[in-house]
């Protein structure tokens, strides 16, 4: 492994604690406050000469400003000598609007992108980006972009915590069928997506592909929770046919307003997520997946 240092941003302290740790590392200390007009002042109080910089950033909640605090981070430790600076943004925020779907829209992705490489940027880690909509992620970026998931992570705490019993992974939709099939993967069972079926202009038949759920015991993956909406809705599918309990995991809780409280109260018995977004339930810690990531440069 090259010379490494971890730098954590505002939203990324405690996951560069965590990552620092499993590489057997300190974090470097960075000093991040506010001028008494909002502006943000950025002091990084480490010699970076010649070193490559792994600066841990989760863009969530307020986008806008950490997305900025990781700019001015990345211009700083490049500025300071830095040989390499590596992004590491577990939750990587504007991945949602990857092209224009009705006139006038910003394709935000691609600003932020080129704003992430003209900074200085060399390479980009994030976990369980927008891949279904984004297609091939590096094709967005001129740099290279490791997109790692943290559905084996998931389905190794389901496996170890709770019994299951006749198992089987079901994705709330087409786009989660790529987790759904890893997650099975690891717990040893089937796996399923709910499709919805369209029969005339305001009649919708939402079931599951091919697999019986009758009786059986039901891990439900995403990638996000948000609103919790696609949850609900496959939790409550779920219930009507037959599944006795129900788990929901995902990579990033988001979980707005009460998000949680409904999912709960759609028949869910347990809902887990990763450390990429702090949360209730960020049982989850995705640490390891991104340590040893970095072991590999």
């Amino acid at each position: 492994m090259a010379r490494l240092k971890i730098v954590g941003g505002s939203s990324g302290r405690l996951l560069a604690t965590l990552i620092a740790r499993e590489l057997d590392l300190k974090v470097s200390e960075v000093e991040i406050r506010r001028f008494p007009d909002g502006e943000k002042y950025i002091r990084i109080k480490e010699d970076l000469d010649d070193q490559v910089v792994a600066i841990i950033q989760s863009i969530h909640h307020s986008p806008d400003e950490l997305l900025f605090e990781y700019l001015l981070l990345c211009d700083t430790a490049r500025d300071l000598g830095a040989n390499k600076v590596i992004a590491v943004l577990p939750y990587f925020a504007y991945a949602r609007q990857n092209s224009r779907f009705n006139p006038g829209e910003a394709v935000s992705l691609r600003t932020v992108a080129r704003l992430i490489e003209d900074v200085g940027t060399a390479e980009l880690y994030s976990v369980d980006m927008h891949q279904h909509r984004v297609g091939r992620v590096s094709d967005v970026f001129g740099i290279p972009v490791h997109n790692l998931t943290a559905a084996p992570l998931l389905a190794d705490y389901v496996k170890a915590n709770v019994k299951l019993e006749k198992p089987i992974v079901v994705g709330p939709d087409e786009e989660s069928k790529q987790w759904a099939s890893t997650a099975a993967k690891v717990i040893g069972a089937d796996h399923d997506v709910l499709e919805k079926k369209r029969f005339g202009a305001d009649k919708v038949e939402i079931k599951t592909r091919s697999l019986a759920v009758r009786g059986r015991d039901v891990l439900i993956i995403d990638d996000i929770i948000s609103t919790g909406g696609t949850i609900v809705e496959a939790t409550k599918i779920l219930k009507e046919l037959g599944a006795r309990r129900m788990v929901v995991a995902c990579t990033h809780p988001i979980l707005a307003d009460d998000a949680l409280v409904r999912i709960y109260e759609s028949g869910a018995e347990l809902v887990l997520g990763t450390n990429t977004v702090p949360s209730p339930v960020s049982y989850v810690s995705a640490a390891p997946l991104i340590a040893d990531a970095l072991r590999r440069i």
